[in-house]
């Protein structure tokens, strides 16, 4: 029996993580939960899986779920200190990070120190602090697992293979709702790039797959996590989405990770890693899949794609400034203050004004990210 906490449990993937402990209830045990202010959500898993200890980061709505569990033993928590208690609990082999935004790195690094597997969900620990984290990790001897179907596919792809005999990773990309658009990108309204061709996500993944930003940032995780550096790592548009990633080796033999496109199962690897369990999730079916295409996608109609491998390459404390500052134009964008190609000059404009920092330090890192919100939202001035 693992026991496991899951930080994000009210969002996708704490719900999927859920399905899997509920199919395996003799392998996984939950023994603390975490959520943002989702008290209905949160509650209906307490009761369901009894865990020791419950947080939800916002203290009213920590309030507001102590009162409604009443006299139940789960220790119900809040803020930063709260994430940091579930992170690190007693008993916990393994931690779900699952929590959009920075405010996962000081949970996640408190894990890290504590010794606990970590399976990795959520972009931005790889990408804001991705070198760190993963160079303490190797020091502490800790297991980072990853759970992002692309990220997942390389590390079942490399599993067992030397680094020399790796020549490229490739991850795979839908396109997004604008793969075939030729012009008018001026005219990209905030409906119309919610309209995903294939899945149904929330507001930011899904501008940032219009944008391709998602593999941008995905870019600067692949080479944070495999440790190598952004020219060995390519970005191929595959619309059928059969193919979560690609490895190429030295002698030009390929190694692919093919699946149905469902989050349980790299959740579920993450969790049973190295073993690999059964389950009743739908199976590829090869027959119906139909032929397979394969794009190189093109950087002039999609700089942000561009700019996430220029973080990469640049390093030190350019991914936070990346992520930051994209955030921050998705927000604007979303909320029509800026048009769709004011979201790939915004983020370069505050890149450009970035004095790097090589070698960060986590409060260097949260420093960045907070400098360069305020910079982009000085920056989008004269922007549309």
């Amino acid at each position: 029996m693992k026991n496991i906490s899951i930080l994000g449990s009210t969002g996708s993937i704490g719900i999927r993580t859920l399905d899997i402990v509920r199919s395996h209830p003799r392998e996984f045990c939950v023994k603390a939960l975490a959520a943002c202010r989702n008290v209905e959500g949160i509650y209906d898993q307490v009761r369901e899986f009894l865990p020791e200890v419950v947080c939800l980061y916002e203290p009213q709505a920590a309030a507001e779920l102590a009162k409604r569990l009443g006299r139940s033993p789960v220790k119900v928590v809040s803020g930063d200190d709260g994430l940091k208690t579930v992170a690190t609990l007693s008993g916990v082999r393994q931690v779900v990070f699952a929590m959009v935004g920075a405010r996962g790195l000081g949970p996640i690094f408190a894990a890290l120190k504590a010794r606990k597997s970590l399976a990795i969900a959520n972009k931005e620990p790889l990408v804001i602090a991705g070198g760190l984290l993963v160079s303490e990790a190797r020091r502490l001897g800790v297991e980072i697992l990853p759970i992002d179907s692309e990220h997942s596919g390389l590390w079942q792809c490399l599993e067992g293979r030397k680094a020399e005999s790796v020549k490229k990773l490739i991850l795979t990309s839908s396109g997004g709702p604008f793969r075939a658009k030729k012009s008018g990108f001026g005219k990209i309204t905030p409906a119309s790039a919610l309209k995903h061709p294939k899945w149904k996500m929330g507001p930011k993944i899904t501008i940032d797959s219009a944008t391709l930003m998602n593999k941008g940032l995905e870019v600067i995780e692949a080479a944070n996590l495999f440790d190598v550096p952004a020219d060995k790592v390519e970005v191929v548009i595959h619309p059928e989405a059969v193919v979560h990633a690609m490895v190429e080796f030295v002698d030009g033999t390929y190694l692919a990770n093919l699946g149905v496109t469902d989050m349980r199962l790299p959740i579920q690897y993450a969790l049973s890693y190295p073993r690999r369990l059964d389950n009743d999730l739908p199976a590829l079916d090869l027959y119906r899949s139909g032929p397979l295409h394969f794009h190189k996608p093109d950087l002039r109609r999609f700089p942000c794609l561009r700019l996430g491998f220029e973080a990469s390459r640049a390093g030190g404390s350019m991914p936070a400034v990346l992520n930051a500052a994209n955030e921050v134009a998705v927000e604007l964008f979303l909320a029509e203050r800026i048009g769709f190609t004011a979201i790939p000059r915004l983020i370069e404009r505050v890149m450009e004004r970035h004095c790097l920092i090589r070698r960060p330090g986590l409060e260097d890192l949260l420093e960045t990210d907070r400098w360069a919100r305020m910079e982009a939202d000085q920056q989008k001035e004269g922007l549309r």
